[in-house]
């Protein structure tokens, strides 16, 4: 096989991989075929150099600006989202309000902070509508005081 042929087949698989990352993004096998395509080329353009010290050269000359071009794209499609889930420590400080009446040494109240509803105790009554501060975690529920005055 010559270099010419050489640099043919790793175009097609170049495109091929670059193909393949469009339809299914993720894989990270942009790099490599970005890489293969212009090794592949390379090597039909200018063949006497395909099996000299200038291919990985060129290869790494490619690869290390398309990491970091391709980071950024991933970064800018898909951006790093938040946790799903809320630890009840993270809760601590937050306001929320209470929708099942919270009663001393019980936790059968109720306090929806944000979209969440949580259990919750405090060291006295607090009613229905009341506005509290979570002060401490305990497990899957939550130690409130209220804040202000009953809402109407």
């Amino acid at each position: 096989m010559d270099e010419t042929t050489i640099g043919l087949i790793l175009l097609l698989i170049g495109i091929a991989m670059l193909v393949s990352e469009a339809f299914q993004p993720g894989f990270f096998i942009a790099i490599p075929g970005t890489v293969l395509v212009c090794l592949g080329i390379l090597g039909i353009i200018a063949p006497e150099m395909f099996f000299t010290w200038v291919s990985p050269v060129i290869a790494l000359l490619i690869c290390i600006p398309m990491t970091v071009v391709t980071i950024k794209l991933y970064e800018k499609l898909a951006p790093p989202e938040p946790p799903t889930t809320t630890v009840g420590t993270s809760l601590i400080g937050q306001h929320g309000t209470v929708t099942v009446e919270v009663r001393p040494k019980e936790i059968t109240g109720k306090v929806q902070v944000e979209h969440q509803v949580w259990s919750a105790t405090s060291s006295k009554s607090i009613p229905v509508g009341t506005d509290v501060k979570i002060v401490q975690s305990r497990g899957v529920h939550v130690v409130v005081e209220p804040l202000n005055e009953r809402r109407d």
